[in-house]
């Protein structure tokens, strides 16, 4: 694995040369005792959507506990809160770390809370990165909240560009949450751009609950309509169920879905059979020979008894990043949130790169947004086989 610490040792060392002229070491205050940074983390620990936050709890946990046994000279503490994937309740739980000693933000996990809580950060100046909530009502208009993942528009406008130039004779259809932000956001750029190269969307369909069990009218529209591509910018709970579904009635498109489908092959009760040739669209495989990403996941194996999915490793991305990124702001983990906020958004605005598990050289704009190449994986014998 690539030393990070090695790395974010070697900035700490420039850093310390620079405080004076980083606006930091003079904050009032915190919860910190002064050698301790506390970051906190909101994702959904229960409901549907657990397999997300558990997977960002745990691979910000193992980031966290890899850092600081290299004696570190600013330790991490993390601290954690459920949401449930409701927005009201990840405020509540964003006010309750903020109590807790807060000083940076990792998440929230998924779009509607982060968005919710990224207007309370902006408010607070709470310096935040998201490893997964994907749409940009989350970053727009907040100058301290930024994100590891790709946007809804940036996977939309990849997967229309990896079906025209790969699956130019296919006969698409589309099964959506017209009631969630990021179905609709990835559905309506990927519209936009899928047409635009000169593709056809022979049907598509709509739901507005991801609890919803029965998707026979929909997939029988566009089995109808002769699609033999399905494009499902969705969570992998509606995707099992659509699989499952289309088993049952004979249908057999192929199945094209978003880095919302990771986590399917874990479903409790799900045919993974079902899933085998399922593309979609993520910045991490576990099953990648790079030796870094095997060395993250035996690790993570190791602690947690699970195979790690992106989600993890978006969040193991993100406490490293935040670490080095706030060496290099020339705070102290005595500074308030505040403070730190500040020189956080001078540093991330300021070229700062980071490069990971599921980014190499990743830079951010000032809008929020991350630059980085989105990978596009098909799931054979029950791994991720990268294709591009």
């Amino acid at each position: 694995m690539k030393n990070y610490f090695k790395k974010a040792a070697v900035v700490a060392m420039s850093c310390m040369m620079v405080f004076a002229l980083a606006g930091c070491g003079g904050g009032s205050s915190s919860s910190s005792d002064g050698d301790t940074l506390t970051l906190g983390a909101i994702g959904p620990l229960t409901g549907p959507a657990a397999i997300y936050g558990q997977a960002v709890i745990n691979g910000a946990q193992l980031a966290v506990d890899e850092i600081n046994a290299n004696n570190p000279e600013v330790t991490l503490e993390l601290l954690t809160q459920d949401d449930e994937h409701d927005a009201e309740k990840s405020v509540n739980a964003y006010n309750k770390l903020l109590d807790e000693g807060m000083q940076i933000m990792v998440g929230p996990t998924t779009t509607a809370p982060a968005t919710a809580v990224a207007a309370e950060a902006y408010a607070n100046r709470t310096f935040a990165l998201t490893p997964s909530a994907s749409g940009p009502a989350v970053v727009e208009g907040n100058d301290n909240v930024y994100q590891l993942c790709f946007s809804d528009p940036n996977q939309g406008s990849a997967v229309a560009d990896y079906m025209t130039e790969n699956f130019a004779d296919a006969k698409v259809g589309i099964i959506y949450n017209n009631a969630d932000n990021y179905s609709t956001g990835i559905y309506d750029k990927f519209k936009e751009e899928y047409e635009a190269k000169g593709g056809k969307i022979l049907a598509t369909e709509a739901f507005s609950d991801d609890a919803n069990a029965d998707f026979t009218a929909q997939l029988n529209s566009l089995k109808n309509a002769g699609c033999d591509m399905v494009f499902l910018p969705i969570y992998y709970t509606p995707a099992s169920n659509i699989m499952t579904q289309a088993n049952k009635m004979g249908y057999e498109p192929t199945f094209f879905g978003v880095d919302g489908m990771d986590g399917i092959l874990d479903l409790e009760g799900f045919d993974t059979s079902l899933a085998e040739d399922v593309l979609l669209l993520t910045p991490f495989t576990p099953y990648s020979e790079d030796e870094d990403v095997q060395a993250f996941v035996s690790a993570y194996e190791e602690k947690f008894d699970s195979t790690p999915i992106q989600f993890a490793a978006d969040a193991y991305d993100v406490v490293y990043a935040l670490y080095n990124a706030f060496l290099e702001s020339g705070c102290s983990a005595s500074d308030d949130a505040a403070t730190i906020c500040e020189a956080m958004i001078e540093t991330f605005n300021g070229g700062f790169t980071y490069s990971g598990l599921t980014g190499d050289d990743m830079k951010w704009a000032s809008t929020g947004e991350v630059d980085k190449t989105p990978k596009v994986c098909v799931i054979q014998d029950g791994k991720y086989i990268e294709l591009s």
